[in-house]
C-alpha cells in the first residue's frame, strides 16, 4: 500500500543523524527541559524570523496556552475556522471560551477574509487563523483588520512550518503563532511535542510559566493556571537534526504537488492545489464530487488516501446543540468533497504519476 506519510522512508532517511542526537541525549543524562531544548528553540526562533520561542509537549497545549498568555478567559469569543479538525475549537473549548466560525475560501479552503471584518464588530476577544493544509493565509491583512479592533491574532501554524507569504514565515506575523511536531508534520518529532513563539517579550514570559505549573522559579507559582506541557530533551534533539532540511523537504512536497496539479487541475470535476512559497503541501488535498468513490478505486489499487477533514466542528457529535443556527456554505461543501493524495517527501515521481494517473482513470469512467 501506498501510503498518504510514509513515516519509515522519511527517517531512515537521516536515520543515522537521528541515532547520533539520541545517543547524545542518552549519555548527557538530562531528558527534560535541558540544552537540547533551550537549543531548538533558539534555532527555532531563528528560523521563523521571531525574537522568542517555548516547546510545549503537543500543538494542542500550544492552542490552549497561547489562548491563555492572551489573558482569553470563559465566555470570550475566539474566531476560527470549522473545516480543521476541530483542534482550535478543543482549546478554545478547553478555556470555556466561545468558537465563533468563519466560512472559508473555495479555493484555498482558508478563512474568507471578506467575511472577517464584519465579524470582529461582535465583541471578539482574539483570531485564530489556520493555515490549512500547508497553505499560508495572508496574515498580514488580518493583522491590519484586527488591529482596529484591539484584537490579537494567533496562528495556527501545525500544518504550515517553513510557508512564506510576502517574505514573511508562517508564524512571524500574529501576535502570537503555535506549532505542531506531531510525526507526520512537514517538521515532526518522533513523538508529540509542540511550540509557540512571539516577538513579545511578556507573553513569552507567561508562556514560559504556563507550561511548567506557572512556576514564576522552582516551586513559587505566580500563573494559577499553568500545567506539566513540557517537550523532551529526546524529541528536541531530534527536532534539532531535522530543521536543517526542512526547506528541502518543503521544496520536494511542492515539486510532487506540482506533478498533481499539472495533470489533474484541468480535470472537470476537480479542484487542485495551486502552488506556490506560501504552501508547503502538508497535505495535497483535490475537491470532487463524488469523493468516496474516488476513495475506494485508489484503495482498490493499493494506494492510501484521507478525509481532511469529514465534518464541521460544529457538527462534531461533542458540540451538537450548541451551533443549531450555524450553516457555512463552503465549509459545507469542503466536508463533501475533499480528499488527501499521498504526498511526503521521499515519494518519487513514478508513484505520484501513479496516484495522479488512477484519479484520471477513475474520472473517466465516472463521466
Amino acid at each position: 500500500m501506498l501510503l498518504i506519510n510514509d513515516l519509515s522512508r522519511h527517517n531512515q532517511a537521516i536515520r543515522k543523524q537521528l541515532n547520533a542526537s539520541i545517543d547524545r541525549v542518552m549519555d548527557s543524562g538530562w531528558f527534560v527541559l535541558g540544552p537540547e531544548v533551550k537549543g531548538f528553540e533558539s534555532e527555532f526562533a531563528d528560523y521563523c524570523g521571531v525574537k522568542h520561542c517555548t516547546t510545549v509537549a503537543n500543538g494542542t497545549d500550544a492552542l490552549e496556552l497561547a489562548l491563555r498568555a492572551l489573558g482569553i478567559k470563559a465566555g470570550d469569543k475566539v474566531i476560527t475556522v470549522a473545516n480543521a479538525g476541530m483542534y482550535s475549537t478543543t482549546a478554545i473549548n478547553l478555556i470555556g471560551a466561545q468558537p465563533v466560525y468563519i466560512d472559508v475560501c473555495s479555493d484555498t479552503m482558508n478563512i474568507d477574509l471578506s467575511l472577517l471584518k464584519k465579524a470582529l464588530a461582535s465583541d471578539i476577544k482574539a483570531i485564530i487563523v489556520t493555515h490549512l493544509y500547508g497553505r499560508m493565509v495572508d496574515v498580514t491583512s488580518v493583522m491590519a483588520m484586527a488591529d482596529e479592533y484591539g484584537i490579537p491574532v494567533i496562528e495556527d501554524c501545525a500544518q504550515a512550518h517553513g510557508a512564506i507569504h510576502n517574505g514573511k514565515r508562517s508564524g512571524s506575523v500574529g501576535d502570537i503563532a503555535c506549532f505542531s511536531f506531531y510525526p507526520t508534520k512537514n517538521l515532526g518529532a518522533l513523538g508529540d511535542g509542540g511550540a509557540v513563539v512571539t516577538n513579545d517579550r511578556v507573553l513569552n514570559e507567561r508562556l514560559v510559566m504556563l507550561r511548567q505549573y506557572g512556576w514564576k522559579s522552582k516551586y513559587c507559582v505566580s500563573e494559577s493556571l499553568g500545567r506539566n506541557s513540557r517537550l523532551d530533551e529526546l524529541q528536541a534533539a531530534v527536532l534539532r537534526q531535522k530543521l536543517p532540511y526542512l526547506d528541502g523537504w518543503n521544496d520536494r512536497r511542492r515539486a510532487i504537488a506540482r506533478i498533481y496539479s499539472e495533470k489533474l487541475g484541468d480535470v472537470r470535476g476537480i479542484k487542485a492545489e495551486a502552488i506556490d512559497s506560501s504552501y508547503v503541501a502538508h497535505l495535497y488535498v483535490i475537491r470532487l464530487k463524488n469523493r468516496d468513490g474516488l476513495k475506494a478505486m485508489l484503495a482498490a489499487h493499493s494506494i492510501a488516501s484521507d478525509i481532511h477533514f469529514p465534518l464541521p466542528d460544529y457538527h462534531q457529535a461533542c458540540m451538537l446543540g450548541k451551533f443549531q443556527d450555524v450553516y457555512l456554505s463552503e465549509t459545507e461543501k469542503c466536508s463533501l468533497e475533499v480528499l488527501t493524495l499521498p504526498c511526503f517527501p521521499e515519494l518519487n515521481d513514478d508513484e505520484v504519476n501513479r496516484v495522479a494517473d488512477t484519479v484520471l482513470m477513475f474520472v473517466k469512467q465516472d463521466g
